[in-house]
């Protein structure tokens, strides 16, 4: 995974903030549980890539997807122009997917129990599972929408989330989705986005009771 030596700036640590759902949920696909070493592991979800072409090498590890690039696993769902996996001898996973110029790579992570969906885009992704991190690079933007509405977002030139450490990083530049190059990040009050998670259960739940009758 290619490194960048600029600082990353507007750093923090949430301990159950919503930043730390927005990319968790959207890019590891599911969060561990506080209490996962008492309870039955869950199924790995499979994993469904369609491309145009595919190039694999097993002596080098690696898979190159190239051509209309679409990821399924579990709720979430990657589209790209260029998807490229590679793995070390010691099982460390290095994921690299891109897109044609003029084009966006898309993360799209639903969470269907708090109706909501979570999306990512930048012109690259990346995955480092020795560092367990995640990177969206350029043009990069995420955000969290709650029934339809979106309601928290981040702008930036880079969006880093470290799995094992629960911290998220944006980084400003030339090439960030904000004006002037900065970090732009906003986050509704916890209070109503709960309402509104309330209010669209409500609401699917008296169509479906409708629908059922």
């Amino acid at each position: 995974m290619t490194q960048s030596r600029t600082p990353l700036a507007s750093t923090r640590r949430f301990a159950a903030g919503p930043w730390q759902a927005v990319i968790g949920a959207l890019l590891l696909g599911t969060v561990a549980c506080a209490h996962a070493q008492q309870q039955k592991p869950a199924e790995e979800p499979s994993t469904l890539i369609l491309s145009d072409t595919l190039h694999y090498d097993d002596v080098k590890r690696q898979s190159i997807f190239t051509g209309n690039v679409v990821l399924t696993r579990g709720l979430m769902k990657l589209t790209a122009d260029r998807l490229e996996a590679n793995e070390d001898a010691a099982g460390n996973q290095f994921g690299t997917a891109t897109a044609n110029k003029g084009k966006l790579v898309t993360i799209r992570q639903e969470r269907p129990e708090t109706f909501e969906v979570i999306e990512g885009k930048g012109l690259r992704a990346e995955y480092n599972s020795t560092k367990g991190e995640f990177d969206l690079i350029g043009q990069a933007l995420v955000t969290r929408y709650i029934c339809g509405k979106p309601f928290d977002t981040i702008r930036g030139e880079r969006v880093r989330y470290n799995e094992k450490t629960g911290v998220y990083q944006a980084q400003g530049g030339p090439n960030s989705s904000a004006p002037g190059g900065r970090v732009r990040s906003f986050a509704a009050p916890r209070a109503k986005a709960d309402a509104a998670i309330a209010e669209c259960r409500a609401a699917k739940g008296g169509a479906s009771a409708k629908q059922g009758g």
